[in-house]
């Protein structure tokens, strides 16, 4: 049909979608910072903002954003503790499973971070992160990749396996052999179709193999099972 290729060459250059973007800060000019940051760029948009825990998780779930970028402390820490924003973030991810949550913090606190790593965080990063980074660190988990400090994600690390160790054996011993291949590409953080491609397997069917994975893990995000991944890789 006459035109109906120029049809379809327009809808395949027709761009994505921004990436929707909800800050929850308790300082407004942090919070007017970084929305200034991300709405300078054409492919993320704020879509809302909270100043505190409450008030974040009533508008997240109206405005449905792809990733929360939550800060670590809110407001007092003798009223509300000191990782209120982990708890929001554990709360969001319970209510919506594909929200994907981007922690910010004043402060590089290993507890925090194992905090956020359990509550299925895809990332954690320090306010002194450079304006450019902090946008591509918005991209990287977006797109589904995972983002944590290489030292502080060992540390960690060091803390789930103890925990482990306490515990009992290891989930590891529930997964077949293939589904540990896949938990270990999991762990280099490597996407759907990264690992598709690498194991030779349709994109549909690593998502099906996570899927089965998180649940005998007993886990809810791809983070927490590539802490729990790093033990395959002990000696």
């Amino acid at each position: 049909m006459p035109g109906s290729d120029s049809r379809r060459g327009a809808e395949h250059a027709r761009p994505a979608a921004p990436v929707r973007v909800f800050l929850l800060d308790d300082h407004e000019v942090v919070r007017r910072g970084l929305r200034d940051l991300l709405e300078a760029e054409p492919d993320l948009e704020v879509v809302g903002e909270a100043s505190d825990a409450e008030e974040a998780l009533a508008r997240v779930p109206a405005v449905r954003p792809d990733v929360a970028v939550l800060d670590v402390r809110l407001g007092s820490a003798e009223q509300h503790g000191d990782h209120e924003g982990i708890e929001v973030c554990r709360e969001l991810r319970a209510r919506m499973p594909e929200l994907v949550c981007l922690i910010l913090t004043s402060f590089d606190d290993d507890e925090a971070l194992m905090d956020a790593v359990m509550a299925g965080a895809a990332g954690y990063v320090l306010k002194q992160i450079k304006g450019a980074d902090l946008v591509s660190a918005i991209r990287t988990v977006a797109d589904g990749t995972l983002l944590l400090d290489p030292g502080a994600s060992g540390r960690v690390m060091a803390r789930v396996q103890a925990r482990e160790n306490r515990a009992g054996p290891p989930e590891l011993a529930r997964l077949t052999p293939r589904e540990r291949e896949v938990l270990a590409l999991i762990g280099e953080g490597l996407t759907n179709r990264q690992i598709g491609e690498r194991l030779f397997l349709a994109e549909k069917t690593v998502k099906n193999r996570i899927s089965a994975i998180l649940g005998k893990l007993g886990v809810g995000r791809r983070v927490q099972a590539a802490v729990i991944a790093e033990r395959l890789r002990e000696p």
